[in-house]
């Protein structure tokens, strides 16, 4: 997510190194099978057969299984943000242990039931507000683009994000973007989403817009409406930080029904394909655009801090498990980018 002051953009960088400001929904936009082997067959007689490092490998369960029995004891450290199960440039399978500053020497253990540990330095995670630009708010709108909640307005500054994905609920279609994009204005008393206001079968008010706030100059008459807020409350009683908004049937024109995304293309129906460690990802989001990393860590848990409205203050911490990191942040996403889908 970001926010915009109406005089400047404010600096902001990008801590986190989790899959979990995307959709933690990852998608593919080709057919594909889920890993369930340990390899794959060898191309030839002499090529040795490629591992392939997802939970179904049974060496990434023996891990994972150590990693989830020392996580809580690990996280009593305050520097400690999260933990993920990853494989080194040997090949040798390894528990990473994400922290906020560099941990003094032998604070971290060298290995856990002998399985080498591997402290990584992140900063804190963070459900990102920060600076960027992008683009949206076209007919036909594809998704992949600038988007948000019509009134994330507070303190002076405007918010937005990314729109995610289309998805059916029941026979609605409906726009899938992040809980911190579309409700996380919960201040009582103020004009911001109220948890439960809007739930179905009570009509939907609340207008999301694309462009987000952030890119028409906090001035939401300047954006086009684009589908109605669901309020699903996903955080911070969930695993997922996820939102909705019904695309009217009334109005559908403005966004593309196939479900494209921005220079990506429609993702493949039928599920997803199990994430595994070295597996090539890609994003398109409202800052950085199409994007391309790795998958360097599977089966994380961490601990994410949020905040109460667009500039606001502290609102909780959430600790996700079952996530997925990826590397070559913050080129792979950035502020403005929450919400927009892994695939």
């Amino acid at each position: 997510m970001l926010k915009r002051s109406a005089r400047s953009f404010q600096t902001g960088r990008l801590l986190a190194v989790v899959a979990l400001f995307s959709l933690v929904w990852a998608g593919c936009n080709g057919v594909g099978e889920q890993p369930t082997d340990v390899a794959t067959e060898p191309t030839d007689s002499s090529a040795e057969p490629q591992v392939i490092y997802s939970k179904a490998n049974p060496q990434m369960q023996h891990v994972m299984s150590v990693q989830e029995r020392h996580t809580p004891a690990l996280m009593k450290d305050p520097n400690v943000l999260g933990t993920g199960v990853g494989v080194d440039e040997n090949g040798e399978v390894i528990i990473g242990v994400f922290t906020e500053t560099e941990s003094p020497a032998g604070k971290l253990p060298a290995e856990l039931d002998g399985v080498r540990v591997v402290p990584r330095v992140t900063g804190k995670f963070v459900a990102m507000k920060g600076p960027g630009g992008g683009g949206g708010g076209k007919k036909a709108l594809k998704m992949g683009v600038s988007g948000g909640w019509a009134d994330d307005l507070a303190n002076g500054f405007c918010c937005g994000g990314t729109l995610g994905c289309l998805i059916d609920v029941g026979g609605q279609t409906r726009i899938l973007s992040n809980y911190h994009v579309f409700e996380a204005d919960i201040v009582p008393g103020e004009n911001g989403i109220v948890a439960g206001q809007h739930t179905p079968p009570d009509p939907p008010l609340d207008d999301i817009i694309s462009p987000g706030l952030i890119d028409v100059d906090c001035n939401k008459s300047a954006a086009t409406v684009v589908a109605d807020l669901v309020v699903t409350s996903s955080l911070p009683g969930s695993n997922v930080d996820a939102s909705t908004a019904i695309i009217p049937a009334s109005n559908p024109g403005n966004v593309d029904l196939s479900g494209a995304i921005e220079k990506i293309g429609q993702p493949a129906a039928g599920g997803g394909v199990a994430a595994f460690v070295g597996q090539g990802v890609k994003k398109h989001g409202r800052t950085t655009g199409l994007t391309r990393s790795t998958v360097t860590f599977v089966n994380v848990s961490v601990t994410v801090t949020y905040e109460n409205e667009c500039n606001g203050g502290f609102a909780f911490n959430k600790t996700f498990s079952g996530q997925v990191a990826v590397d070559n942040f913050p080129t792979f996403i950035a502020g403005g980018d929450s919400g927009s889908l892994m695939v």
